[in-house]
């Protein structure tokens, strides 16, 4: 489904994605470890063309993403949760939703989305900018869902948010991967990517250094602690 093939991106002068590969397969849920600064959020911006690979490619279902302006990438079936979220804090609940959208949304096109996130729908006339962190995490996702994407990418959806929530957030991005969407996600919460996900890649220095099925990486202390410095 998605390829990343020898990746590299620049940041002016700075050589951040250094050959970078990758791939995740219809239906599979894939976690992008590292530490801080490896270049994972570079890796995903790279792949919607908002950093612009300066060398190798990403290929999406046979369409060569690095090709096409970023603004048609999530027209070829591809959802993107950025970090922060990147929802409109002046606009409705609603309004959000329909970003994107050739037309209003009629309520069956929103009704697989209240289902996945019934607090939204409680709150449609809310400006999403006074929802709480998990709300606002749900409703960055469900913006995505709402354009029946065929991969979510998600960059730290637990980041900032209450404890009580990010079991939430957790169950739900589960039942989207459940329901036939793939993932890709890049997460702090390591416990949560190895829940989540049943293969990881681990980043360093702008480029892949291992790749493990989640399982595995769960008991293999040594690589948790040489590349992340936790054990879990």
């Amino acid at each position: 489904m998605l390829e990343l093939n020898a990746v590299h991106a620049h940041y002016g002068k700075v050589h951040v994605l250094q050959g970078t590969s990758l791939k995740v397969a219809d239906g599979e849920a894939v976690g992008l470890l590292g530490r801080n600064g490896v270049g994972k959020t570079t890796t995903l911006k790279s792949i919607m063309g908002l950093v612009p690979a300066t060398g190798g490619n990403v290929v999406f279902d046979g369409t060569m993403l690095t090709q096409i302006p970023p603004h048609k990438i999530p027209g070829t079936g591809i959802g993107y949760v950025p970090q922060g979220r990147g929802i409109f804090p002046t606009l409705s609940v609603r309004e959000n939703l329909e970003i994107g959208l050739p037309k209003a949304a009629a309520e069956e096109t929103l009704a697989h989305v209240f289902e996945r996130f019934p607090r939204l729908k409680e709150r449609l006339r809310q400006a999403g900018g006074t929802l709480s962190g998990g709300e606002q995490q749900m409703l960055a996702i469900a913006r995505c869902l709402v354009l029946k994407p065929r991969l979510l990418i998600l960059d730290e959806p637990t980041e900032g948010i209450m404890p009580i929530l990010v079991q939430d957030i957790r169950r739900e991005i589960a039942a989207v991967n459940g329901a036939g969407v793939s993932l890709l996600l890049v997460e702090q919460n390591i416990k949560t990517a190895l829940k989540l996900c049943s293969r990881i890649y681990i980043m360093e220095k702008g480029a892949v250094v291992h790749e493990a099925r989640a399982e595995d990486l769960k008991n293999d202390r040594e690589t948790l602690h040489r590349y992340l410095g936790v054990t879990v």
